[in-house]
């Protein structure tokens, strides 16, 4: 069998509402989410090659950001066990574009393509296991990543339920080349305990692009001020996405410090990614398509 690849997009949280923090510490949440799709800028990329000598190599612009067990051996490992030892895995190649503590999801992102690809080196097994609990034990930000298309979460983000209706929409995403842990911004936000559960919304279908900027326009991401409090960059990247040409929103994803602006066009999106460049060649900038 010859080297296979899969795509590892950005995830974009286009809302992200906290409810409150539960009983077992986590936090319950509301988020719309999309994943950027435009080749390596808005993703890694993630090789493998079944039978050879197990190994994990990783290049890429953010190979440095990585340290300590990669959630990519972790999720080998996690399949492998619930296989009963009896998977076919090899050599791992991870090409990593995505910044690290980001807010996009890299790191969950890469997980979910690497159980894409053992799905696809042991057929016998696609059946055989349950990939989504799998991908549970190793967030709850992968199981979304597994499917890589847009979803409503809610729980602590491992529910899913897929939306249907997206839109055509491009994207430009700008992170001002600062890490910033989602831990410590959950931390910070010191949310109120869960006073009830609340019930799980529906997905929601969107007629237009227009319809689409409204319901988002009608939310936010709680986040947003406990991490531009903790990466006062944010506001200037927020500041500055609004400026373009042709953006209809602009807002913080995740945890941050990644922000996003919408746009009707990919030619918008694109425009706006020479124009950030051009004047603030220091940040991480990459436009595609929402899907």
């Amino acid at each position: 069998m010859t080297g296979l690849t899969e795509a590892a997009p950005a995830k974009v949280n286009l809302s992200l509402v906290v409810h409150g923090r539960r009983p077992d510490g986590y936090h319950e949440l509301e988020s719309i989410v999309a994943f950027a799709d435009a080749g390596d800028r808005c993703g890694d990329v993630v090789c493998l090659e079944p039978g050879a000598t197990p190994e994990l190599v990783i290049d890429g612009p953010f190979r440095t950001a990585l340290d300590g067990e990669n959630l990519v051996e972790k999720a080998v490992r996690l399949a492998n066990a619930a296989s009963g030892g009896g998977l076919r895995s090899g050599r791992i190649h991870l090409t990593k574009n995505l910044p690290v503590a980001a807010g996009i999801g890299g790191g969950s992102a890469d997980a979910a393509a690497v159980l894409r690809l053992l799905q696809r080196a042991n057929p016998a097994l696609v059946q055989a296991l349950d990939w989504t609990a799998i991908a549970r034990q190793l967030g709850a930000d992968v199981p979304v990543c597994l499917i890589g298309r847009a979803a409503l979460l809610t729980g602590v983000g491992e529910q899913v339920s897929p939306i249907t209706t997206l839109p055509a929409a491009a994207i430009l995403l700008a992170n001002p080349g600062l890490p910033l842990a989602t831990a410590s911004v959950f931390r910070a936000l010191a949310a109120p305990p869960l006073s009830h559960t609340p019930s799980a919304p529906s997905a929601p279908i969107f007629r237009d692009f227009e319809h689409l900027i409204a319901v988002l326009a009608a939310s936010t991401n709680d986040l947003k001020p406990v991490a531009q409090r903790l990466c006062p960059p944010i506001g200037d990247v927020l500041a500055f996405l609004r400026t373009l040409p042709g953006v209809h929103l602009a807002r913080m994803s995740g945890s941050g410090p990644t922000c996003f602006a919408l746009f009707a066009t990919s030619g918008e999106a694109e425009a706006g990614a020479l124009h950030v460049r051009a004047e603030r060649p220091q940040w991480w900038t990459a436009a595609g398509t929402l899907r």
